[in-house]
């Protein structure tokens, strides 16, 4: 009888073991589904979402526990188990944030302007942008994942030197010759003005009712050509016309920027800095790209490039004004 019973009972312990309660996962064996569930224990229960962690686990299989909201500067990207969030990501001083940490994704970061990385390496320091030889020109300007890329410059024939040459010393003598051309119709006029007025004698020294005080300067540049300008101190003369470069309208300052071969990545970084900020910022980027040889005459013309005369005449007046340049001796040259 004894035996009996102890059979019956092994029979149903079996069958309780074989088949256990749905919703019920006994044993670190037993394995939770991994898209949704965590083990606890030797029960699974619900993972948090992403942007949260387990503050406290469930105690009932296929339920969940507390979640709780990351702090701030930690992130979870995926549902978890995680008793703590992750630390965000601090971008190192020779990268900028691209995206701003969230509780859901971590910082991306990429090199400063000047400096790159590939995405292929482990981008722990960024390398300085190589600059093309002088035998050399650039195919693609330097990015925060690529550097720049060079090519040999392509030999000048003699014929283009040649050309090059004659049209050197054109550009001057059309200009003489149409500064002559001008000042000999002004005479005219004069003359037949005088003649009208019955010999009155008429000056004309300047379109305006006052008089300049510095005529050589407010000369009109559509009639003579535009002078070359020398520095009285080196470099120093250059950064301290900057502030003169302010006064560029907001909406052209990118276009005058691309003109002087910055490109659009570097323009963009300085997007969140003050106005006057930004044309300094940009303005020293530039020095520093092309070096000794950056000077104040490239960047009036390429604002006469831009047809920006009238702004290009207000700053070369006033670097001569405040004694930071002068008109070079051969002011025949043209820009």
């Amino acid at each position: 009888m004894i035996i009996r019973v102890l059979l019956a009972f092994i029979a149903v312990l079996r069958f309780a073991v074989a088949y256990p309660q749905p919703g019920i996962r006994l044993g670190r064996s037993s394995s939770c589904r991994e898209d949704t569930e965590y083990q606890h224990g030797s029960i699974c229960c619900l993972k948090c979402e992403a942007g949260q962690y387990v503050r406290t686990p469930c105690t009932e299989a296929g339920k969940k526990g507390t979640c709780e909201e990351c702090d701030y500067g930690t992130f979870t990207e995926h549902a978890n188990g995680l008793k703590q969030c992750i630390k965000c990501t601090l971008c190192p001083p020779d990268q900028e944030i691209v995206t701003a940490c969230t509780h859901t994704q971590d910082t991306v970061c990429r090199c400063k302007p000047g400096k790159y990385c590939h995405p292929d390496e482990a981008c722990e320091i960024c390398k300085k942008c190589s600059r093309c030889k002088s035998d050399e020109e650039i195919v693609k300007n330097c990015t925060s994942t690529s550097n720049t890329e060079c090519k040999k410059s392509q030999p000048k024939s003699a014929s283009d030197e040649a050309t090059g040459l004659i049209a050197g010393l054109t550009v001057p003598f059309v200009v003489i010759f149409v500064s002559l051309i001008i000042t000999a119709i002004t005479i005219w006029k004069k003359k037949i003005r005088t003649a009208d007025s019955g010999g009155l004698k008429q000056e004309y020294a300047s379109v305006n009712t006052e008089p300049s005080p510095n005529p050589t300067v407010h000369k009109s540049l559509e009639e003579e050509p535009f002078p070359n300008l020398v520095p009285a101190n080196g470099v120093e003369s250059l950064k301290k016309c900057f502030e003169f470069f302010e006064e560029l309208n907001v909406d052209f300052y990118k276009r005058f920027f691309r003109q002087l071969g910055l490109n659009d990545n570097m323009i963009k970084s300085r997007d969140h800095l003050q106005y006057e900020d930004r044309i300094h910022d940009l303005l020293n980027d530039w020095v520093e790209k092309e070096g000794k040889d950056a000077s104040l005459n490239d960047l009036l013309r390429a604002l006469l490039d831009l047809n920006q005369r009238r702004t290009a005449e207000t700053i070369m007046q006033k670097a001569i004004q405040r004694g930071y340049y002068h008109l070079a001796n051969l002011s025949l040259g043209v820009i």
